[in-house]
């Protein structure tokens, strides 16, 4: 027997499948999946590597075949299925086998079990009070101690036995060895998830929600898997949709992944599932210890969890009977991977669950482009939910000019309306959401004269001002002092462009000092809970203002909440991406959305430099259809995603003028490609420096590819990995295939 194995080396002209003979005392203990140590190049070095089948025949020169050394004992095996989900990942995004496989591979490694130990007495009670007497004749204190207190309670933990009756472990063994106790020990699993009791809520469904998982239920027991886009309102209750369709899911005895766009949504998610699931929910994200994160593999695995939620990585939590994958917020960016395979989470979502005859759920007040454009083909099933759950009333939304409020002599950055607005709440106890579009104290310094901007010299981005007087750049990490003038005109009207989170809560505090504020960044989430801890507070009415960037806009749930301030609206506008308009829109309608979603009124206040924009106008309205089709006319007219589909070939290396010269080889060889294919046509741009042409020192280009066929670009890019692998010349330019990218290079 031969087993064909990936080696765990990430280069190119080694991403092939190698085999290798199956030693007899290893025979019936491999699997596919496995992780092994296998011999390998001229000297024959340990390398690990991964199973990913089993021939009865040789490919190789049997002479030459090696066995595999050892199975890795601390490895992880990667489901069968996680396996041909890599290969998928692979053909379609680019990348190598073995980038591939440690994507879903969630765990890298076996951690140390965490172990319960507990003490039985094993005497009846008569024998038991002889041994008791017996220790005190002898004066054997600590034995008398902890037989007295297994008399009273015949089995207790060892925590208290060490701690609270200081009983050491010599004295459990000699009690042991007299066969008086016994030391057990069993397995637990360390569960992240800290909630209330499960609560059998009885929930009344909207006519709308009702209709939504009547659709799902009927399709489900029909066998009819597919994928659903539920496009709800903000506040239209589609969280008890996706419980619901779990619900009927776990029932049939097969398991559901929850993914959400942000660790900072986790908290509220779970309670909400919590409360209907109990200890069958876990949770999957980059916050829980290496044990943590383990263990719930573990749970997974073994069929104790039904339900795991999650940010991308989730989506391949290695479940035995996966039912379905809900995408919560899924027009969201950070379901794209910015690491090769670069790929996206509802793409590898629907390739997993045909895998696997499951269904996929899209959900979201606001779709991206790509998803109700396959909705509007009949791709997926569009299910709606057009009005709020509890029948609440939209928030009131008022778009400011800016360029008014300066000319009016107002220079904060709270406008004149907004400020009213919170002056009326704060008397009303009611509570604010500040939405500023953009995260750090400070952003560049720039010269007031002459306009300067002081960059980093490695990298071509602006510093960015840190309190201390210290500029960082936040690519490559190179820190110095701020100047006190000009470096261009020796001005000394030099200094930074103040819009942070922490200048905002400075200038509400400043503006309304009765107030408590909360912020929530980078800054303020970076330990362990820090997520939760802020929303708790929040959520408990500890603070009237809560002041944060792009994470208190998305999905969370305040019923207090009665007023909304985003005070940057088109700050993401005018960026030179081609989605700028659709993130606008997004951002303005999920913020406008956390106002009003309990019993009292909502209001919600734009500011903006861009009043008469169709993304500003149309979000100010809540209306998604309009925004829809202004914009699928732009994208229509300019070729771009959803209509047509791109391919960033993105290169990089530390010699401009060869990396040059590849990238001009690199257009010329896939020109000859497509003329080869003349069926599909394809417009070629580029290539160029992307908007940051240079970081550490190292030099960047990006090639774009165009056309409407998708399976004509993954030809493309396979003909593309072809010439790379054969041609010495792009040994030292590293190359990255992004389709359809999120964002621009």
């Amino acid at each position: 027997m031969f087993a064909n194995i990936i080696v765990d080396i990430t280069h190119e002209k080694l991403d092939k499948i190698f085999q290798y003979r199956v030693p007899s005392r290893l025979a019936g203990e491999l699997s596919v999946g496995m992780e092994v140590f296998v011999p390998f190049g001229k000297w024959n070095r340990q390398t690990k590597g991964y199973v990913v089948g089993f021939s009865e025949t040789c490919d190789y020169d049997l002479s030459k075949v090696k066995e595999i050394a050892d199975i890795s004992r601390d490895g992880i095996a990667i489901e069968g299925k996680l396996v041909a989900l890599a290969a998928w990942m692979k053909e379609q995004y680019g990348g190598t086998m073995i980038q591939a496989l440690k994507t879903v591979l969630p765990i890298k490694q076996k951690e140390n079990a965490k172990m319960k130990k507990r003490i039985r007495l094993l005497l009846d009670k008569d024998t038991g009070k002889k041994k008791l007497d017996y220790y005190l004749e002898k004066n054997q204190k600590a034995r008398a101690r902890l037989l007295a207190a297994l008399l009273d309670e015949p089995v207790l933990e060892y925590e208290l036995v060490s701690k609270k009756l200081n009983i050491t472990l010599s004295v459990i063994r000699a009690l042991e060895e007299q066969g008086v106790i016994a030391l057990e020990e069993e397995r637990v699993f360390r569960n992240p998830v800290r909630g209330k009791e499960q609560e059998a809520r009885t929930i009344t469904f909207t006519e709308e929600q009702q209709h939504a998982i009547d659709v799902f239920r009927e399709d489900y027991e029909q066998k009819r898997y597919g994928t659903y886009l539920v496009h709800g309102v903000t506040g239209s209750g589609k969280t008890e949709v996706y419980i619901e369709m779990i619900r009927r899911v776990a029932d049939s005895g097969r398991q559901a992944i929850v993914l959400i766009p942000e660790i900072a949504l986790t908290f509220q998610t779970v309670m909400r599932f919590y409360r209907c699931f109990g200890d069958r929910v876990s949770i999957m994200n980059s916050r829980l210890s290496a044990g943590e994160r383990y263990d719930q593999l573990m749970r997974a695995k073994s069929g104790e969890v039904d339900v795991m939620i999650g940010p991308r990585s989730a989506l391949f939590t290695p479940f035995p009977n996966l039912g379905l994958i809900v995408i919560d917020e899924e027009h969201e960016n950070t379901y794209k991977s910015e690491q090769t395979p670069r790929y996206h989470a509802r793409e590898t979502a629907e390739a997993r669950a045909k895998m696997e005859g499951a269904s996929v759920v899209l959900g979201s007040a606001t779709p991206s482009m790509e998803s109700m454009y396959r909705a509007r083909l009949g791709e997926y099933r569009l299910l709606e939910l057009k009005k709020r759950s509890r029948e609440q009333e939209m928030a009131d939304v008022y778009v400011t000019d800016l360029r008014e409020e300066l000319k009016n002599g107002n220079r904060s950055i709270l406008s004149e309306k907004l400020q009213e607005l919170m002056e009326d709440r704060l008397n009303r106890h009611e509570q604010i959401m500040l939405f500023l579009n953009r995260r750090g104290y400070a952003g560049f310094i720039s010269c007031r004269e002459c306009g300067y901007v002081v960059k980093c010299p490695h990298c071509d981005v602006s510093l960015s001002f840190h309190r201390g007087g210290k500029m960082v750049c936040h690519y490559c990490g190179h820190e110095e002092a701020k100047p006190n003038v000009c470096p261009e005109c020796g001005s000394r009207h030099i200094g930074e462009f103040k819009a942070g989170t922490q200048q905002i809560e400075d200038i509400v505090k400043r503006r309304f000092p009765e107030a408590r504020v909360l912020r929530m960044d980078m800054d303020t989430t970076r330990e362990k809970d820090g997520h939760e801890k802020i929303l708790a507070a929040f959520a408990n009415e500890e603070a009237d203002v809560l002041v944060g960037t792009q994470m208190i806009v998305k999905g969370h749930d305040f019923p207090n909440v009665t007023l909304v301030g985003v005070l940057a609206a088109d700050m993401s506008l005018y960026s030179d991406d081609y989605r700028a308009g659709e993130r606008t829109f997004q951002l303005l309608t999920q913020a406008v959305g956390r106002a009003g979603r309990g019993e009292k009124k909502g209001e919600a206040v734009i500011q903006t430099y861009s009043p008469e924009h169709y993304a500003v106008v149309t979000a100010a309205a809540q209306d998604y259809a309009a925004f829809y089709e202004e914009e699928i006319q732009y994208r229509s007219l300019m070729g771009y995603p959803p209509v047509e589909n791109l391919l960033a070939v993105f290169a990089s290396g530390k010699d401009e003028a060869h990396l040059e010269t590849g990238c001009r080889y690199l257009k010329e060889y896939a020109k000859r490609v497509c003329q080869a294919d003349p069926s599909s046509p394809v417009e070629i741009i580029g290539p160029a420096s992307p908007g940051i042409g240079k970081i550490n020192d190292v030099y960047r280009k990006v090639l774009y590819l165009k056309t409407e066929r998708y399976d004509t670009l993954v030809k493309i890019k396979n003909r593309l990995e072809q010439y790379i692998e054969v041609n010495s010349g792009f040994n030292t330019i590293r190359i990255q295939f992004d389709f359809n990218p999120m964002n621009v290079f």
